[in-house]
């Protein structure tokens, strides 16, 4: 998983357009009217600055949050690194949940003791889960070159901490890295600058699929495919649970067109969390 972002915090229309297409994607599959309740060790315990205010982008909308966006069964909320396992292997996405073309990369799935550190130097490197992290596990994918496009390099990333404070943290720490980081390198010849992020807490901006969301945007390069090309992340967060994607572009590709095969794989995920922990019935 990779973050990033500008000092300050900056939006992007094209962010708003992806919420909206999630919504519309959340209220569809699920059957809700309006997506109320349809639907990587940096663990501690605190609440998201995002999640408890309000944002440049405009006021809670009171009506969004009267339900909530899951309402759990707490019978069916993982309490162990099995059942945790169990149900990421449920919610995480496959390369069809992206759209056509999409095949699974190698290694398709990190080591399930693998967690994302972004340095003090702004560099991404591998540690151990905290105490806090049940589970958490990453798919890779990538849409091959062709048709004048390079290949299109997919991530999807679910996570289940033991409380939901703590994954309330990972968000609020994500927001921190892009505001502490305008520039990531991600690994050895690959980097990501020019970054706009953005959070929105649940009621703000008609936003009503999740507690809390970040999408980030800018531009990636690499030693082997060049660039700038578009890049994109999206994460959200609905109780003990951080869903994400992420899409690092290359010759050919599009922000509208990373956004929308990003927001396809990430509305699925959310609809299968919810069908995952929701009470029945």
């Amino acid at each position: 998983m990779v973050r990033g972002g500008p000092m300050r915090r900056r939006r992007r229309r094209r962010g708003y357009g992806v919420l909206a297409a999630v919504t519309l994607l959340l209220a569809t599959a699920c059957g809700g009217g309006d997506g109320g309740d349809g639907g990587a060790a940096k663990d501690r315990p605190g609440a998201s600055p995002s999640a408890t205010g309000t944002t440049a982008a405009g006021s809670r909308t009171p009506d969004a949050t009267d339900k909530p966006v899951i309402d759990p069964d707490p019978a069916r909320l993982p309490a162990t690194r099995k059942a945790a396992l169990d149900l990421i292997g449920r919610v995480i996405a496959d390369p069809e949940d992206f759209g056509p073309g999409v095949v699974a990369r190698r290694p398709y799935e990190s080591g399930p003791d693998t967690w994302p550190v972004l340095g003090a130097d702004c560099v991404w490197q591998q540690a151990e889960p905290g105490r806090g992290v049940l589970a958490t596990l990453t798919r890779s994918f990538e849409v091959p070159a062709g048709k004048g496009k390079g290949p299109l390099r997919l991530a999807a990333i679910v996570t289940v901490h033991r409380t939901d404070d703590g994954a309330r943290w990972e968000m609020a720490e994500s927001l921190e890295e892009s505001m502490r980081c305008p520039t990531q390198q991600l690994r050895q010849g690959e980097f990501i600058g020019g970054l706009g992020a953005g959070a929105l807490a649940r009621g703000e901006a008609n936003q009503a699929n999740s507690e809390d969301t970040l999408m980030e945007s800018g531009e990636y390069r690499s030693a082997e495919l060049g660039g700038p090309h578009p890049y994109f992340w999206d994460q959200d967060q609905i109780l003990r649970f951080t869903v994400a994607v992420t899409a690092k572009g290359a010759k050919g590709w599009t922000d509208a067109e990373i956004g929308d095969v990003g927001v396809q794989a990430q509305s699925t995920m959310l609809i299968r969390l919810n069908e995952a922990v929701a009470k029945k019935g």
